[in-house]
């Protein structure tokens, strides 16, 4: 009588995460992880902000980070036009852009949509971050 060995199961992924489907390769970065994902809360709530804003109509959203806020940096979110040198990164049907500078700071990054007692809004983990503040609206790299 012989026995038959088989694999356990493969991990499944996250569920409510988006993974980088489809898009350019991303610039200012290097490394085999995408350049971030999008929850699905999130991949909905630009759909839903898409349609009820007449300035977002047929742009992008931009996710970028500047220099302000407590902690030294703060993320940013706007419908904008893609411009040379964004990386194009494609959701669910939504089309997000990201500058060359902002991916140093958004590798391997995941943006959600959460509401919760505090208030709603768009929430970023990000493993670059090496501190932020209470209000986590700011973060230091």
């Amino acid at each position: 009588m012989s026995s038959t060995m088989t694999s356990p199961p493969a991990p499944s992924e996250p569920t409510g995460v988006t993974e980088q489907p489809t898009g350019s390769e991303p610039t200012g970065i290097t490394g085999h992880k995408p350049l971030l994902s999008l929850t699905d809360a999130a991949v909905e709530k630009v759909k839903y902000f898409a349609k009820t804003m007449p300035d977002s109509e047929g742009k992008p959203l931009r996710i970028f980070v500047h220099g302000g806020g407590c902690s030294g940096f703060q993320y940013g979110f706007q419908f904008d036009e893609q411009h040379d040198g964004d990386n194009v990164l494609e959701f669910g049907g939504i089309t997000v852009v990201v500058d060359a500078q902002s991916a140093t700071y958004l590798h391997d990054s995941t943006v959600d949509y959460v509401e919760d007692f505090r208030g709603a809004g768009f929430s970023v983990t990000n493993p670059q971050s090496t501190g932020g503040c209470g209000c986590g609206k700011s973060f230091s790299a």
